[in-house]
């Protein structure tokens, strides 16, 4: 049995999805009130989700879906995406992580450069949203719990059935094709991509809402609303909460010393790290190590 992996916990764009020969992961994401959102991100892969308990909001580059359990959602490689629980108590999904490369992508047959290649770069959209009344969601929700068999049970040659089961997700999906996003989503998509990807990289430098600004061409003032509006939080709860999720990877691995952790995420000040950090995982930092234990 595949040691099943939660989105909640790898939601970054580096995070390694499968291996290099067989680029598919499957995930289990559940969230409730300790854990109410995956924030947004955005990797090389394509996912493709079934919401198996709960409903949820699903922000897709810069859209807001409201999808309950049975709904399916595909989100094509690079795009935005984040998840945020809705009414429910709970929320529950199975997702599959896959590299369009896979599916050969990377070639330069006409499969890939009349369709995976045009739908890797974002020069055409296919649903994201597959409900119940959608034409397409009987067969992909077979499709789904086929592929959802195979890779539990790993028979010899699932690879190749898994392959073939996600191209015929991809076909199904293509036949409802349309005009890609308008061209101020794509400008707004990139320039948060490059703030997020900055914030990656120095989340543990001080940061400022001037410097981030700056990289939009934007004010101070118009770049706070701007962050807000598709964060739903601020600049500086994001880059706290980020800094609070490096601690936890750093105590994960073994760092006991809160002092240094703290100073290695960017807290400098360490009460302000233990008030953060018992906020966030509703016990101290000394706490959590004592459970790792």
């Amino acid at each position: 049995m595949k040691k099943l992996h939660s989105l909640v916990l790898e939601q970054k764009e580096n995070a390694k999805h499968g291996e290099a020969s067989f680029p598919v992961q499957k995930y289990i994401t559940q969230l409730n009130t300790d854990a109410p959102t995956v924030m947004l991100h955005w990797h090389e892969e394509a996912e493709l989700t079934l919401i198996t308990e709960g409903d949820c909001i699903y922000q897709i580059d810069l859209a807001d879906y409201e999808v309950k359990a049975g709904d399916l959602i595909f989100v094509p490689p690079l795009l935005l995406h984040s998840i945020s629980k809705n009414k429910s108590e709970t929320v529950s999904s199975e997702t599959y992580v896959f590299h369009m490369n896979f599916l050969g992508g990377n070639s330069t047959d006409i499969c890939s450069t009349r369709y995976l290649i045009p739908m890797m770069n974002q020069e055409f959209s296919v649903p994201c949203l597959i409900t119940p009344e959608h034409p397409a969601y009987v067969s992909l929700r077979k499709i789904f719990n086929q592929i959802t068999s195979l890779y539990n049970e790993a028979v010899t040659g699932y690879e190749l059935a898994l392959k073939s089961l996600f191209l015929q997700a991809v076909f199904l999906l293509l036949q409802y094709r349309r005009e890609n996003a308008s061209a101020d989503t794509r400008v707004f998509s990139d320039k948060l991509k490059q703030v997020l990807d900055y914030i990656e990289l120095h989340y543990a430098e001080p940061i400022t809402v001037s410097e981030l600004a700056k990289l939009c061409y934007f004010s101070d003032y118009h770049f706070m609303r701007f962050f807000k509006k598709h964060m739903s939080m601020t600049c500086v709860e994001y880059i706290n909460n980020l800094r609070l999720e490096k601690s936890v990877e750093l105590f994960e691995k073994g760092n006991s010393s809160i002092l240094e952790v703290s100073l290695s995420v960017g807290f400098h000040n360490l009460s302000y790290f233990h008030r953060a950090f018992k906020k966030k995982y509703h016990m101290t930092p000394h706490a959590f190590i004592r459970e790792l234990n």
